[in-house]
């Protein structure tokens, strides 16, 4: 449309011009006083429309190093909400809350409370890729309540596990990774922030929990603390501190039936998780030891004690056992030595803080009807398999085959009724699936946003019946874009694992049931590769794998060529007796089990997700 034509006077053009201009303005004045589809908190509280009743919060974190912000939840799985309570003790500004997938600040879900010099606002935002902040046109946070107590400022809000908008997390099962941030001046208005520029962190929680009962302990339950005794927290960042605890002597078998974390108070942000294992039984003697784990001159003993009996992440609630089972602790055959592993994350360098903490098992000796246990699934602890380095996803897949499970497992099979996902910094998700007859059956757990600094048991939504014959596939995500060399397996916190620790009864002979490549194939891979780039002068089979993996020239063709081999190439299967022997047969150059039918991605936001209770039922073997 044009404006201006011959028949209009200069007068006419100037009033529209200063009436358009008038009405910019009152737009502009407007948008500053007001954020669009923010809430301002002075009108929240002078009318408020339904007061919200009292909430029980039954799982709670603390956020920052210091606990100034404290987050508590629940859950309504019939509304598919979470409810969430944050405490602010110390009041400035504002505050930010969100999650994003790895705990980046960068294309984050946020929930901001900010002050523009005069009013506050309350709104559902995000952040870019730069991560500049932006009002969401979509607003999915609920504020039900914004109010002073004597400790500290209370948020009150909600929002639907699923909103349907993209800029906001899909709530899950798995962790959750939340980032927070202090605002410690005014905000003319929102887009004035930029997460980069604010003091911010990040926490990690399994939000989706059981809506499940806790069950009812024996009456003749009795508790075993382990814990490191007067520990003098170190002024560093990271501290892995380990501690060998002796069981009584002649300690009878008993079932742990549950257990649950000690954590001293004024240490609950600072003790971030902690793990206790069990030391082979064909260890005679473990020296006492209080120190950090990565000391050189740790006892050598200390890498016996390997096997996981307890883990506890922040946040995370107490562990039961399933009515019907129990793990062993004590008897013939058992050994009198734990280790204790405590990792405190200690950002702001706090120094002269003792702690004691540690986890508290809960014992019976009226022995359950079935010994729980433990078995590995994923890949076996080698350099054979490996991740390219600059990589934004890559996979690995480990495999508890059918040769495996049917030479090993009982008529009924085993019920898995929880599991500890595991993989060392590079690890980005884990998934393992349980296949029947070429069938994806069912995935056994699952943790797309996986974090190697968050790793805890986890109970799974139903418990997973693993008969003879049938495949467990254990699949990791990685990512090495900040690695210039490829990451080897291995024990080392730069090597890397693929492991899912799973927990089961009836308990059976099978303590490791995992795989990696055939390392004549490997061979075969490195000679192709460095003909391919000219290379004449191979030192294949002359020196290690990780120093042949080093070797190469990484390029797309050297890492689809290696997926490729991965996927296809035999496999060596270590099905192991907990004697750490092979049961009897052929485990060498297998095939890769065949998988005819995948199951669909699917969302697991149904009642009862992955956590900290057991089921109060089991079925029958």
């Amino acid at each position: 449309m044009r404006i201006c034509n011959k028949n209009l006077r200069l007068q006419d053009v100037t009033i529209m011009y200063f009436t358009a201009l008038a009405a910019l303005m009152v737009i502009l004045v407007a948008s500053y006083q007001a954020p669009t589809n923010a809430i301002e908190l002075s009108s929240l509280k002078s009318n408020p429309s339904h007061p919200p009743p009292p909430l029980p919060m039954p799982f709670r974190v603390p956020l920052d190093p210091r606990g100034n912000l404290q987050l508590a939840w629940n859950i309504s799985y019939a509304d598919q909400e979470v409810y969430m309570e944050l405490r602010v003790a110390e009041l400035k500004h504002g505050v930010v809350l969100g999650m994003s997938d790895q705990g980046e600040l960068t294309n984050a879900d946020l929930v901001v409370l900010w002050d523009s010099g005069a009013n506050s606002y309350f709104g559902d935002a995000w952040s870019d890729s730069e991560g500049h902040v932006s009002l969401d046109s979509q607003q999915d946070y609920e504020l039900m309540e914004a109010k002073h107590k004597p400790d500290g400022f209370y948020l009150l809000f909600k929002r639907p596990f699923s909103t349907c908008d993209p800029r906001d997390y899909l709530i899950e099962e798995g962790t959750v990774h939340i980032i927070y941030g202090i605002l410690d001046k005014p905000l003319a208005s929102l887009e004035q922030l930029n997460l980069s520029r604010i003091h911010t962190g990040v926490q990690r929680v399994l939000m989706l929990r059981p809506d499940t009962p806790s069950p009812t302990l024996p009456p003749d339950v009795q508790t075993l603390d382990v814990v490191a005794p007067n520990v003098i927290i170190p002024n560093q960042e990271t501290t892995y501190w380990c501690f060998i605890q002796k069981l009584p002597e002649n300690m009878p078998k008993n079932h742990i039936v549950m257990y649950e974390s000690v954590i001293t108070p004024g240490n609950e942000a600072i003790v971030h998780h902690i793990e206790v294992f069990e030391c082979s039984p064909d260890v005679s003697d473990v020296p006492e030891y209080s120190g950090s784990c990565d000391d050189n001159m740790k006892p050598g003993k200390l890498n016996f004690c390997r096997h996981v009996l307890a883990a506890w992440a922040m946040g995370a609630e107490a562990f039961y056992y399933p009515p019907d089972a129990g793990l062993p602790m004590g008897g013939p055959g058992s050994s009198r030595f734990l280790r204790l592993e405590v990792h405190y994350h200690n950002p702001l360098l706090i120094s002269g803080r003792p702690d004691s903490s540690g986890i508290r098992l809960h014992y019976s000796p009226s022995l359950r009807r079935y010994d729980a246990g433990i078995m590995e699934l994923g890949l076996v602890y080698t350099p054979i398999m490996a991740i390219p380095p600059k990589q934004h996803t890559f996979y690995l897949s480990g495999y508890c085959t059918s040769k495996c499970t049917q030479t090993a497992l009982p008529p009924g099979g085993i019920y898995i009724f929880a599991s500890q996902l595991h993989t060392h910094l590079a690890g980005r998700g884990v998934r393992t699936v349980l296949v029947r007859g070429g069938k994806e059956l069912e995935v056994v757990q699952e943790d797309q946003h996986f974090s190697s600094h968050y790793q805890t048991i986890r109970v799974l939504r139903k418990m997973a019946n693993v008969l003879p014959g049938d495949v467990l596939i254990t699949k990791c995500t990685y990512n090495t874009e900040d690695r210039s060399k490829p990451a080897v397996g291995g024990f080392g916190i730069m090597e890397e694992m693929c492991v899912n620790y799973i927990h089961y009864y009836p308990r059976t002979k099978l303590e490791l049931c995992k795989s990696h490549v055939d390392p004549g194939y490997l061979q075969k891979y490195f000679n192709f590769i460095n003909r391919f780039h000219g290379n004449d002068q191979c030192v294949c089979g002359e020196v290690g794998v990780t120093e042949q993996y080093s070797q190469l020239q990484w390029d797309a063709f050297t890492t689809e060529v290696l997926d490729s081999l991965y996927n296809t190439a035999p496999i060596s299967m270590h099905c192991n007796q907990s004697n750490a022997r092979l049961f009897p047969g052929e485990w060498d150059k297998q095939p890769v089990p065949v998988v005819t039918s995948i199951l669909e991605k699917t969302r697991h936001t149904s009642r009862g997700g992955a956590l900290s209770t057991s089921r109060p039922l089991t079925p029958p073997i």
